[in-house]
Formats: structure tokens, sequence, C-alpha cells
């Protein structure tokens, strides 16, 4: 790297670094931004300010472990999702843009007025905050059956200043108490001998956040047959999904009772978000 050290100078090094990265250039800006504690304008407005031996250091450091794999919010520590910044952890699943539908498609179908939603396998707290952000009349209680993401939710929530969130331990509906009139879930989906689970970011995330049986819907299934007691009439339920299982828990909401069942597609134009509503008569 060319002397003295500036920020253009040292976005160009890690950048070339990072060869295996399908986003290096956005890589190196991150952890150029997070080892001088600066927003990503500060890169822009002043590429050819100086930085000290000490930021550069702190700066490969990132780099090498980057190449190692490693992902982008472990380094970090943490992940924007939806117009929140949520504190990660390698015991929970790093939040992703396409799971932002998610939260749309919830919101849509909240009702007027005061009203509970539930999330369950809640991990960041991503969804039920991203909610509870969009609607501060809506109560949100999310679930994790891992006690670590359980505590990191509700710093999130803490640190994000959403006090109609409440966050508890418990295996999917097990210690849920009361009907809610949406439940979502991102829940585990994908098959236990994808070939998925050893590339990217997903090697260095927990398998019981990933994996869910032979065929990915283990988890599902479950959610699905035990929901109904949980929705208030009108509610519904709203599930992610595998791209290639829309048509399957289409099947299973339908064999439950579900109606107005729909797929939702993503920005790719993959089927992202499967939903259906409960009316008791």
């Amino acid at each position: 790297m060319t002397k003295p050290h500036r920020i253009d100078a040292a976005l160009q090094w890690g950048n070339a670094q990072l060869t295996d990265s399908a986003s290096p250039a956005l890589d190196a800006r991150v952890l150029l931004c997070h080892a001088l504690a600066k927003p990503l304008s500060y890169l822009y407005t002043w590429p050819d300010k100086e930085i000290s031996s000490a930021q550069l250091a702190t700066y490969k450091t990132y780099i090498a472990e980057r190449q190692q794999g490693r992902p982008i919010a472990h380094i970090t520590g943490s992940r924007d999702f939806w117009s929140l910044t949520l504190q990660t952890s390698p015991t929970t699943l790093i939040p992703r843009p396409e799971t932002e539908l998610l939260v749309e498609a919830a919101l849509a179908r909240l009702p007027d007025g005061a009203c509970g939603v539930c999330d369950l396998g809640t991990g960041t707290g991503a969804v039920a905050l991203a909610i509870a952000s969009e609607r501060p009349d809506v109560t949100v209680l999310g679930c994790d059956v891992v006690p670590e993401a359980v505590a990191l939710a509700k710093r999130n929530a803490k640190r994000n200043g959403l006090p109609n969130t409440h966050f508890i331990a418990s295996h999917w509906f097990d210690d849920i108490e009361g009907r809610f009139s949406v439940i979502v879930s991102n829940p585990p989906y994908v098959e236990s001998d994808s070939h998925y689970l050893n590339e990217g970011d997903v090697r260095f995330e927990p398998a019981s956040a990933l994996t869910s049986g032979k065929d990915g819907l283990d988890a599902i299934r479950h959610i699905i047959s035990s929901a109904p007691p949980f929705l208030k009439s009108p509610g519904y339920l709203l599930l992610e999904h595998g791209y290639q299982q829309a048509e399957k828990v289409r099947e299973l909401l339908h064999e439950r009772g579900f109606t107005e069942v729909e797929t939702i597609q993503d920005l790719a134009g993959l089927d992202r978000v499967t939903l259906g509503k409960m009316h008791f008569a």
C-alpha cells in the first residue's frame, strides 16, 4: 500500500484482497468504516484522508477475517435491517434483506388500532422490532428457544427504543399465551443435507437456525399445525420459506383450515413468503 496511508489506498488494497467475496468493494468499505468508526459518507468525502497505523492494523485484521469467510455482520457486530441497526451474534441467524418482505406483508395485514403480533424464532428480533417500529400501537411478542438470542433481541429493542416489544424463551408455542392478530416466522427451512450449508456466511451460523429435517419443512409443519389456537378471528399466519417450498407450504395451510392462502415473491421473483387467514365460525 502506498504511503502515507490514505483512505482511497486502503480501499483499493482491501478490494484486491477479497477475491473470494461476492462484493469485495462493499466489504472493504464496510470494514474500513468500522475500523475508523466513521460513516460511509466519510469515505466518499475524504478519500485522501490519512489513517493511522493503528487504524490500518485493525482494518487489515478485519480483511484477514473476511478472507477466511467470517461474515461481515460478525466482524462488525451489527447489521442494518429495515430502518434499524441490530447487534448480531454467532448464536443467531444474520438478518437478511429478503426477510424485509415478511415485515411488509405482516404490516399490510395488521388491523387498525391496538393488537398483538407474535414472532416465532425471533433471533436478533429483526422482524418483531421492524413491525414494532412501524406500529407503536401494536404489542409484539418475540420468542426463541435459544436464551442468548432472547437476550440479544432484548438488547436490540432497548438500543432502538422500542418499548412495545417483549421477548421470551419458548420452543415455538410451548410457553406462549394469548391470541394474536398476526403470527409471523422466519423459521429454519433448509434441508439437512443441503449443499447451501457449506457456502458463504451460513458456514458460520448455527445449524439450528437453518435446517429443519430432510425436506426443510419440519418447523413449518409444526407451526402451521399449532398456530390456530393462538390466532384471533380473523388472524393471519405468515411464513418465510425456501423458493422451492411454496407449493407445499400452501398445501399445509389449506389442510389446516387456513383460507385466502397466497405466496408473495421477492424482488428477484422468487417465492419467499406464504400466508393464510384463519377465521373461526
